[in-house]
């Protein structure tokens, strides 16, 4: 939980955000992920509108699949370590990251794969209805969207927005074409672990919104 101190700086940042952003082209639904992102990086090039994608279906897929305690698979722990724990135990939802698992590193090396890969694939059945978020290792995303297209999940969203030189952002515009399953992504390198976590916190926020509503 925010003890209040912390709390007034979050507030105070949040504020300074929308200062320095003003006007903006995001919707009411996009730009508080958009804000938790920046909020996260100090990194106002991801209030541009070509920046960050949404397919039209992520932001209430994402809400639904989260309020009603999906899994939520992510690539490396840094994810884990920026989510909000107390939205984890209200809602009930399950985090997995495979990563460190000794076995995974066996089948990585005998399938001639990235650990990031071979996490994703040992996870299909945590990520089909479920959250995968994905903010360090494109060759995760990648496999994530490969499944995809074998027809073995659909998740309920795929938040790709890893950072990195090396496929990141081949990876995110690979990402950017899938039409039947929600995700979101940006352009670009840039991304992280603190921006997949962002967007989920984020988007926890939104279904509380709703809930107080």
């Amino acid at each position: 939980m925010q003890t209040k101190k912390g709390q007034s700086i979050e507030d105070a940042s949040m504020q300074m955000i929308e200062e320095e952003i003003g006007i903006h082209q995001y919707n009411e639904k996009e730009w508080p992920i958009v804000r938790r992102i920046i909020h996260s990086t100090a990194d106002f090039d991801f209030a541009d509108k070509n920046r960050i994608m949404f397919h039209k279906d992520a932001i209430q897929s994402g809400m639904n699949a989260l309020r009603n305690g999906c899994s939520i698979v992510v690539d490396v722990n840094g994810v884990i370590g920026g989510l909000n724990k107390q939205n984890l135990k209200d809602f009930k939802n399950n985090v997995i990251c495979n990563i460190s698992n000794p076995k995974i590193m066996e089948l990585a090396k005998k399938e001639g794969k990235t650990r990031s890969q071979v996490s994703m694939r040992v996870s299909k059945l945590h990520i089909n209805g479920g959250i995968v978020a994905i903010g360090n290792a494109p060759t995760a995303l990648q496999e994530v969207i490969q499944m995809v297209k074998e027809g073995i999940i659909k998740p309920a969203l795929i938040i790709g927005i890893p950072v990195g030189f090396i496929c990141a952002a081949e990876s995110k515009e690979q990402l950017s074409k899938l039409e039947d399953v929600p995700f979101i992504t940006n352009v670009g390198r840039k991304g992280g672990s603190s921006s997949a976590s962002a967007i989920i916190n984020a988007i926890f926020k939104l279904i509380r919104a709703e809930l107080a509503s």
